[in-house]
């Protein structure tokens, strides 16, 4: 459970222009090794193969390796990332997220620790010699906020254990370009190295792909994208997601106004900052928050699906009812399907943040001196006649004008698969199809339906899953189950090993040890 940044790759780096292929590859769904040998292709062998590289592969990998007993020989990780959490550290920074700031993301949520224990509360405990963590998990949620992990914290434990099982050893840097099947089963996974000065198509030939792809960009709304695109004027108007920094310094040496847009996790960051560096350097920073949907008291299907509202906000301790991860949400999910499936999602569904006392707080004193206002309603256009930006907002009473210094777009980031090049091939040639979401239609293995190729198969986890049997997927937790349903389904086909207890707790003895694998 985290920060509706996925808990899989963040700021979504550009695609690589695909490189042409020879005709008869391009058009043909099921690829001969004679025909990727006459096109001058190198390729190389590995039993499987995750396509990302981001806190979904590195996961998919630390279960492999631990749990399936993997080697590293055996598993090839195709990414231009450097590092698996590159794309999250950096959008959660963007996103006003210090190392310091606690993520929202549950304390057994750990993406280093296939048990889940010791917990990030537990841990803490330990290293500060304080009983506070423990007490707050203990209290949450009715007398004290959900504990939730430092950034700084998370980001460390990753790379310890990406250390530990060898991550680097099974990397193979380049740009995914797309996944055909392979005649007489398996797939070849096309490959670019952008690094290069002329990048050549390489691939690898693989019994299964694992695609942990993320989301295919940011998602800009479309009177905001218009006026980028009109004025290129990416200073005065940004997406939450990009680096903003420069709003922040230039309302640090004069007064002005931002219209903030959206009502979720990443709104509430933002707003935090505003008020926080208000208060420190004293420069009278007005704020006008507009809000699509204002959430004014406990609302939901019936009295016991209701989530507290209020002042404009709806408030969940994560993502979604943590029901989805392990109780009867996930239990109902996953025994629908279609239509029926998709009302569940829509019932569970919607933009929410954190109750965070401090956060409220903030709020309260910013209402009281008036300075912060929120607005019901929609952006209906964005005007620049040279010095002066125009905000014209709808709202129910009618229009009206801001003149905003600075507007800041928090309202998310691009979830359509068909944005995504690999996935987008896959639809095209790989048989795939879409759930009623929208998403990879997968099944509860997360498998892709319709993808098979011989004794391969191809699995989606993370966020080009939404819509499936299992509504948890962008989350840490939610790659984490994923992984081990992967895993599992591995093992069941016989191509690797089922933990079992005695196993898991040497593996775990190991682990805690930091021995390497």
């Amino acid at each position: 459970m985290t920060e509706t940044v996925a808990a899989d790759q963040l700021e979504p780096t550009a695609e690589t222009p695909p490189h042409p292929l020879p005709e008869l590859l391009a058009n043909s769904s099921r690829w001969t090794d004679d025909m990727v040998a006459g096109a001058g292709i190198p390729v190389q062998d590995s039993p499987i193969a995750s396509v990302g590289g981001g806190i979904g592969s590195y996961i998919l990998t630390d279960y492999l390796r631990v749990a399936g007993g993997v080697p590293t020989s055996g598993l090839r990780v195709v990414s231009n990332l450097g590092h698996p959490w590159q794309t999250y550290e950096r959008l959660a920074t963007a996103s006003q997220i210090s190392s310091h700031d606690r993520i929202r993301s549950d304390s057994a949520s750990r993406p280093d620790n296939i048990w889940g224990f010791p917990s990030y509360a537990l841990q803490e405990a330990v290293q500060e010699r304080s009983l506070a963590p423990l007490a707050q998990v203990f209290l949450e949620p009715v007398f004290d906020d959900f504990y939730t992990p430092r950034l700084g914290v998370v980001m460390r434990s990753i790379r310890k254990e990406a250390q530990r099982i060898r991550y680097w050893d099974m990397l193979v840097r380049g740009e995914a370009q797309l996944v055909r099947r392979r005649a007489g089963g398996g797939y070849f996974v096309l490959f670019l190295d952008p690094r290069a000065e002329d990048p050549r198509p390489m691939a690898l030939r693989v019994r299964d792909v694992h695609l942990a792809v993320g989301y295919p960009g940011l998602k800009f709304l479309p009177e905001i994208q218009e006026f980028r695109r009109l004025k290129n004027d990416f200073h005065r108007v940004a997406n939450a997601y990009q680096n903003h920094e420069h709003i922040y310094q230039a309302l640090r040496r004069r007064p002005g106004t931002v219209l903030v847009r959206g009502g979720g996790i990443v709104a509430s960051r933002v707003l935090e900052r505003l008020i926080l560096d208000r208060e420190r350097h004293g420069h009278p920073t007005r704020i006008i928050h507009l809000l699509r949907t204002y959430v004014n008291g406990p609302h939901g299907p019936h009295r016991w699906a209701r989530r507290p509202g209020r002042d404009g906000f709806a408030y969940q301790g994560f993502n979604y009812p943590k029901s989805v991860w392990g109780g009867q949400l996930r239990a109902r999910t996953a025994a629908l399907d279609g239509a029926e499936r998709a009302e569940v999602y829509d019932e569970i569904g919607g933009t929410t943040t954190a109750y965070r006392r401090e956060w409220q707080r903030q709020l309260r004193k910013a209402r009281a001196e008036g300075w912060y206002h929120a607005v019901c309603g929609t952006l209906a256009e964005l005007q620049d006649d040279g010095e002066t930006l125009t905000a014209r907002m709808k709202v129910a009473q009618g229009e009206f004008e801001i003149e905003p210094d600075f507007v800041i777009d928090c309202t998310g980031l691009n979830a359509d698969v068909s944005g995504h090049q690999v996935l987008r091939d896959l639809l095209q040639h790989g048989g795939a199809r879409r759930n009623p979401l929208g998403g990879m239609d997968v099944k509860r293995s997360f498998e892709l339906i319709g993808a098979q190729s011989g004794v391969g198969r191809v699995y989606v986890t993370g966020a080009a899953a939404l819509g499936g049997p299992f509504p948890g997927v962008d989350t840490f937790l939610g790659l984490q189950i994923a992984a081990q349903e992967v895993v599992d389904d591995i093992a069941g086909r016989g191509f690797c090993r089922k933990l079992g207890p005695v196993t898991s707790t040497f593996e775990w003895l190991r682990w805690a040890a930091g021995r390497r694998i």
